[in-house]
């Protein structure tokens, strides 16, 4: 089981938000109502969780890209930590519109983040432009660096993206809706689960909640990629076997043609022989006519 019931109550999964700020399509997944708010039904959320996991872990498997997404305060350590542990891409800070729907312009953005980071790495080149503009560059750099450091290697669209607080992020959500990009969020009771491929219902304001399911997506990264890198590792000495045997085939048939060539040769030889050892006899018995009529 990837997480127990008694993990989700110690984490405080099951508190859901008043029961006046609700979303009536998450009526499926609450248990009841207590003190004015909605209890989750964890039931639910344990099997929910098993078939996220299980999906996250496959489309890692493939080498898939998973992305991170949470910027409330009580997401954001959780979300960098465990997206930097499993070598996956985050954004914890800001969504910017149109971080995937117009992923070409963020590229470029990216791509001005990595050459101050280059230019700032350069102690001839700082040392000799002004003070002023070398606190301009850098303060470029920050900025950028808070709003797409998370993201700066991530060369393409990820496979999935893991969401905490799908109503908070709905840009994100939005923007994968539009690519069909698969969600993975955890999404609480005043949220719209129809909105997400696979629903994780529970707390999205609880850190521990949130550390919680985002360590456990972590895990699910972590051993897609250990499959993924086993199959790459297979492929490739399957690749160098059928290299090896090519190598051996051609080394056979260059042999086997090398042979045919001498017989051919010994053949021809063997021919030349017999037509000269035809004429040869050939004469002889010309001769040997031409001495009988002179004798006669």
């Amino acid at each position: 089981m990837v997480v127990t019931m008694k993990e989700l109550l110690e984490a405080g999964v099951h508190f859901g938000h008043q029961t006046k700020r609700w979303n009536p399509k998450m009526k499926p997944y609450i248990f009841w109502a207590r003190n004015g708010i909605y209890i989750i039904d964890l039931q639910k959320t344990v099997t929910l969780f098993q078939e996220a996991y299980q999906f996250i872990k496959e489309t890692a498997a493939k080498g898939e890209y998973i992305l991170f997404v949470g910027t409330k305060k009580q997401a954001q350590d959780a979300i960098q930590e465990e997206a930097t542990r499993c070598n996956m891409f985050y954004v914890n800070r800001r969504w910017l519109g149109g971080t995937l729907t117009n992923f070409k312009t963020i590229k470029k953005s990216i791509e001005r983040l990595k050459s101050l980071e280059n230019l700032l790495k350069d102690e001839e080149y700082c040392n000799q432009i002004p003070k002023k503009e070398l606190l301009k560059l850098e303060k470029q750099r920050k900025k950028l660096e808070k709003a797409l450091g998370g993201i700066k290697n991530m060369d393409r669209l990820p496979g999935a993206v893991f969401i905490v607080d799908s109503k908070k992020e709905r840009i994100a959500v939005s923007e994968c809706r539009k690519l069909s990009i698969p969600i993975v969020a955890i999404v609480d009771t005043n949220s719209d689960p129809e909105e997400v491929d696979y629903v994780i219902p529970g707390n999205d304001d609880a850190i521990r909640a949130i550390r919680l399911f985002t360590s456990r997506v972590a895990n699910a990264v972590i051993e897609g990629r250990a499959e993924y890198e086993e199959k790459l590792k297979a492929e490739g000495m399957a690749e160098e076997e059928i290299v090896e045997k090519t190598e051996e085939a051609a080394e056979v048939e260059s042999s086997n043609a090398e042979q045919a060539k001498e017989e051919i040769v010994s053949e021809k030889d063997s021919q030349v022989i017999e037509e000269k050892e035809s004429k040869e006899l050939e004469e002889e018995v010309k001769e040997e006519y031409k001495e009988e009529e002179t004798n006669k």
